[in-house]
């Protein structure tokens, strides 16, 4: 349950009577815990005797969420509401995160906010849109609009399907604020879903107001805990400048540059024998940062 009565699924895997360490795992735009990525990511962390919890932001694992406002890039007060409650409810546990894409951006606006006052010992983001406004910007250019004409047709699907159970469960404040917004019809970028829907559900003047306000770039140089940075320079949709230099990073955060990799990709190996490149370096660091976890071979999976 999060503070304004909204709610936000998780998905626990791993071993049953698990070791210590926790990973929470936090999915891209219009991803949920059923995400390939997630689930892969889930199955190797298993494999060493961690257990996870896939975050579902709000209304996207299938049922949609209670209020009018959804998730978003910048939506740090959600992560810190789940961080703190499984923090105060297993507090034996050592929690760690890993953010993609989207999940990253939230991921490394939290950890800024919060310094060093988190119960996250450590963290990764992967393929982290660090400049909203630019990565709008870049969406919109050749191949990329491919995908976006896909996210904004998913993300128009997110918001009438919350209209239809609004109307359904008779939650009326709701569905009028939903109303009130512009027409979803003819929106073509990500400026234009931005400005219309997301903008006024959470409080933003504008989408430049919001993109200003939630891009994680402007909060990495305040982060105090170990963080690795995975990031492609070949990234469809992300221009190179946008990723912050090494150079003006805070001694805690390790900045891994690929030349190749794409988004949330990483992928080696043939078709027929891939290998998964994430699936192994993200266990590997994180076990780096806390070296005296117990790890186990032959973990049992349990999917809850």
């Amino acid at each position: 349950m999060l503070q304004d009565g909204d709610f936000i699924d998780v998905d626990w895997y791993g071993p049953e009577e698990a070791s210590a360490h926790c990973v929470l795992l936090l999915h891209g735009l219009t991803g949920s815990s059923s995400s390939l990525y997630i689930l892969g990511q889930q199955q190797a962390l298993a494999a060493r005797g961690w257990q996870s919890v896939a975050v579902n932001w709000r209304g996207c694992s299938g049922e949609p969420n209670h209020r009018a406002r959804g998730y978003h890039s910048g939506a740090s007060e959600d992560l810190a509401d789940v961080v703190n409650q499984l923090a105060s409810r297993y507090p034996t546990k050592l929690f760690t995160a890993v953010g993609y894409s989207l999940g990253g951006n939230v991921l490394l606006k939290y950890l800024g906010e919060q310094g060093s006052n988190t119960p996250l010992r450590a963290a990764v983001a992967v393929s982290v849109p660090f400049r909203l406004d630019h990565c709008a910007d870049r969406i919109s250019k050749g191949f990329s609009k491919i995908y976006q004409a896909r996210f904004l047709r998913d993300l128009r699907q997110y918001v009438e399907r919350k209209q239809r159970a609004f109307l359904r469960q008779g939650r009326r404040e709701e569905l009028a604020r939903l109303a009130a917004l512009e027409t979803l019809e003819g929106m073509k970028t990500f400026w234009d879903f931005d400005g219309r829907v997301t903008a006024p559900l959470h409080g933003f003047e504008s989408a430049d107001d919001y993109y200003r306000r939630c891009s994680s770039a402007f909060f990495v140089e305040y982060l105090r805990v170990p963080t690795l940075i995975v990031h492609a320079q070949d990234d469809p949709f992300i221009y190179p400048q946008s990723v912050p230099l090494a150079e003006t990073l805070p001694s805690c955060v390790t900045l891994e540059l690929h030349a190749s990799g794409g988004h949330v990709g990483f992928i080696a190996g043939s078709l027929w024998r891939p290998r998964y490149y994430l699936e192994h370096r993200l266990p590997d660091w994180l076990q780096s940062q806390v070296p005296n976890l117990n790890v186990s071979d032959n973990a049992e999976v349990l999917l809850s």
